[in-house]
This record gives C-alpha cells, structure tokens and sequence, in this order.
C-alpha cells in the first residue's frame, strides 16, 4: 500500500469521526432536554396532595337537608346521562352492566335481583347494611378506591356538588330514606385578647368628693339641727341664729 492511500484512508476515518462528534453535538443543541421540575405525570380530577402528605381541603359530605332540593334533583338528572349506558333508571328496570338505580338511596349494598355482584361489594354489603347518603357521596367519588375490586369501573364523579347532585337525584326515585338532621355547626374559636379589669368596689373619679366640698347632711354649731349645702363645691354653711331663751 502506497502513502498516498494510506493517508486518504486515515483521512476518511478521521473525516467519519469528526462528523459523527459534531452531529451528536448538534442533536444536543437542537434537541436540548431538560429535568422537570417534579416527576410524574398530572391527571387531570386526581387531588394532587401538598408537600406535607394532606389535600388543601378535606372532601366531607354536604348537609343533607340543604343539598336535596328539586334544583339539585334537576341538575344530577343532568349528570347522571352518562351512567345510562350501565344503569337504569325507572322502576323494576333491567340489570344492564350494573342495576337498576331505583330506590337505591337506602337499599342494601349488593342486593339488587338479578345482578352478580363481585365479591368485593359482598364484602362491602355484609360490613355496611344500607347505601345511605354518605356512603353513596363517598362511592361516587371514586369506585375502585371506595370499594378495591368492584365491577364498577368507572372513574367516579369528582366535583362535591355534581355528587351531592346525583344523590338529590337518586333520593328522588322512590327513596324513603329519612333526611339526616343538619350538622352540628364547629364553634367558633373564642376571641383572645386581654381580660377587662374588674371595676366592683373600687371608686372611679366621680366618686371621690373635692377638696373643700361641705358634707351634706352635717349638723349646725349649737343647734343640733342639720343643715343643707345647696351652693356646690367650696362653700360652707352659714351659721344658724341664736335660740330664743
């Protein structure tokens, strides 16, 4: 092999690495990346919890007497068209993917004619005798997580009034549950500041008589007679006349 080639040869591999160096380079320029800021991906209707482990608002039901209104019952109507294609909702309705949701407000979990319940929701059924209005608030929100292992795919129903929505809803169709009693108001926490002073048995200014001042009621010289100051502060009493022998 003469020079020649062999320097056109190491001219070509030294050429091949400089291009592979540089367009490697330029990906990096190009495609630049960056480390976000916290990893993972957002959901949208998943509570993102702060930095100390807890939600920024606890999730607890509604006052039930102030929640089931014709306006509400309107509204969850509303939501709930997109349970339909799982649930009916008329009376002795057919079991389609899941039951019918007639009369479910107060009916025993898992009890619906003709539905095959997973054994989850036995489970569920035998530990709470009845879907009452806060269980139902709490299984609407999230199935799975409420129930682990029920057939009930759905995501569930995120928004607290949507939920107490559909309940007004389904407390409408037939429901004789009783209306739970308003909750209890949390007292107010007592306004701290200094105590007022105790003012029993101590004088204030206008109490104390000024300098100069004639008691009322203090007797004559002589006389034994009590006289009267009508004439203020600093003014003293005028002295009585003799008594007649």
């Amino acid at each position: 092999m003469s020079d020649l080639t062999f320097n056109k040869i190491a001219g070509a591999v030294l050429a091949t690495g400089l291009a592979i160096v540089g367009l490697g380079e330029l990906s990096n320029i190009v495609f630049k990346h960056e480390e976000p800021a916290k990893a993972g991906y957002k959901i949208e209707g998943v509570e993102e919890a702060s930095a100390g482990g807890e939600t920024a608002v606890a999730d607890t039901p509604p006052d039930w007497a102030a929640v089931l209104t014709p306006a509400n019952v309107e509204a969850g109507k509303a939501v709930a068209q997109k349970c339909v294609s799982c649930h009916s909702f008329d009376a002795n309705g057919p079991v389609i993917q899941g039951p019918s949701l007639y009369g479910v407000v107060g009916r025993d979990p898992g009890t619906h004619p003709g539905m095959a319940y997973s054994e989850a929701m036995k489970a569920f059924g035998g530990a709470n005798k009845m879907w009452d209005y806060d269980h139902l608030y709490a299984f609407l929100k999230s199935p799975q997580k409420d129930v682990p292992g029920t057939k009930m795919t759905f995501v569930g129903i995120k928004s607290p009034e949507d939920r107490a929505a559909v309940i007004a809803y389904l407390h409408s169709l037939g429901s004789t549950l009783p209306i739970p009693p308003p909750r209890p108001a949390a007292a107010a926490p007592a306004a701290a500041g200094p105590a007022a002073p105790a003012t029993g048995g101590v004088p204030g200014p206008a109490a104390t008589a000024s300098p100069g001042a004639a008691a009322q009621g203090q007797a004559a010289p002589g006389t034994g007679a009590p006289t009267t100051n009508t004439q203020g502060a600093g003014a003293t009493a005028a002295p009585a006349p003799p008594a007649k022998k």
